[in-house]
């Protein structure tokens, strides 16, 4: 079954969107993260992704609170957390949030030693995300590598020490809905780990191209919020 994962930006406790410039509130569901989580299962949403954009700035977590309410008013759905997380202590507080897996983000695959204690830590309860720009992995936010690592080498690096999935984004088209990159999807599954695709994904069709790539599931942001993709039509869609 091909998995969706409707996008909760979430900065200062509100609903917000990455932009180069930092966070930018978000007016849909009155900017309110618990509103659009709402709306998300009310679509038969299985899964919600929730991003901490305060953290991945390089401040400290600051949307535990979203994902606990989030998981106490929804039982059923299952929270994947994410956001410039780094370190198994920063993981471990979103997991006690009530998060099912957690987001090893990009700029801490620098730090060898942090990143293996994530995945011992976390397991199968841990994805390692790939923000992607070309070939190198280039992390989005304050948080951001001295040098981008090579994506693929990265990839092989993390296999080999026991990554149990991956989440790959094309940082270009984040926002954009101009279409997923699907030939960078088709680069990571090779490496035969379950892999999540994100950024520029618009509707079913697109959908369909990442699937059809080898993908397990996307994670749908911009196109679910403004209402391009319907999401109850594309959950049935995923789940047929």
């Amino acid at each position: 079954m091909f998995t969706l994962l409707p996008a909760i930006d979430v900065s200062r406790g509100s609903l917000a969107v990455w932009t180069r410039d930092g966070p930018r509130a978000l007016t849909v569901h009155g900017g309110d993260p618990l509103a659009a989580a709402a709306a998300f299962v009310g679509a038969g949403a299985r899964w919600l992704h929730v991003v901490d954009l305060d953290l991945a700035m390089g401040g400290t977590p600051a949307a535990e609170g979203v994902v606990r309410s989030i998981v106490q008013a929804h039982p059923t759905v299952a929270v994947q957390a994410s956001g410039g997380i780094a370190t198994a202590t920063e993981a471990e507080r979103f997991v006690g949030a009530g998060a099912a897996r957690v987001v090893l983000g990009s700029a801490g695959l620098t730090d060898e030693a942090a990143t293996l204690e994530v995945l011992a830590s976390l397991g199968d309860r841990c994805v390692v995300g790939l923000e992607v720009d070309g070939d190198r992995i280039a992390p989005r936010g304050r948080r951001q590598t001295a040098a981008p690592l090579d994506l693929m080498a990265t990839v092989g690096w993390l296999s080999a020490v026991g990554a149990r999935a991956f989440l790959v984004t094309s940082v270009g088209r984040v926002g954009s809905r101009e279409g997923a990159d699907v030939e960078l999807i088709r680069r990571v599954v090779r490496a035969g780990r379950p892999t999540l695709a994100a950024g520029g994904i618009d509707g079913i069709a697109d959908l369909r191209r990442i699937r059809d790539a080898g993908a397990v599931g996307a994670v749908v942001g911009t196109a679910a919020l403004e209402g391009s993709l319907d999401l109850a039509e594309a959950v049935a869609w995923a789940e047929a």
